[in-house]
């Protein structure tokens, strides 16, 4: 099965873990957000329904997408571009995809200071 992880990183821990990779370590596919406000602000809930409609199910138009989540195209586009710009979907020769058969979120909520 083809897992990414998001998480809620340090600049260190994704330095660290690019250094193991670079060591030949797997580290596995990651996405990674400075804080828990920049990985909410990427990931609203209209474009974790999309991400939720598209994984696993290879490449796809927009309007497939838009479809399967019941939303207008226009909207669905917005959101595309933004989850493009932010590196978490790709562009295919015929569509969009998120190609990850499933997602592992992990970042840790703590007290406040």
């Amino acid at each position: 099965m083809n897992i990414v992880t998001l998480s809620v990183a340090s600049r260190e821990a994704v330095e660290a873990r690019a250094l193991a990779a670079f060591e030949g370590k797997a580290q596995g596919a990651h996405y990674s957000f400075g804080s828990t406000d920049l990985l909410w602000q990427t990931l609203t809930r209209k474009r974790w329904e999309l991400l939720q409609a598209m994984t696993g199910q290879g490449v796809m138009s927009i309007r497939e997408a838009a479809r399967r989540v019941g939303r207008d195209v226009k909207a669905v586009h917005g959101d595309v571009q933004a989850l493009l710009a932010a590196g978490v979907i790709d562009r295919a020769e015929r569509g969009i995809v998120f190609p990850y058969d499933a997602v592992h979120v992990d970042f840790m909520l703590t007290k406040a200071a």
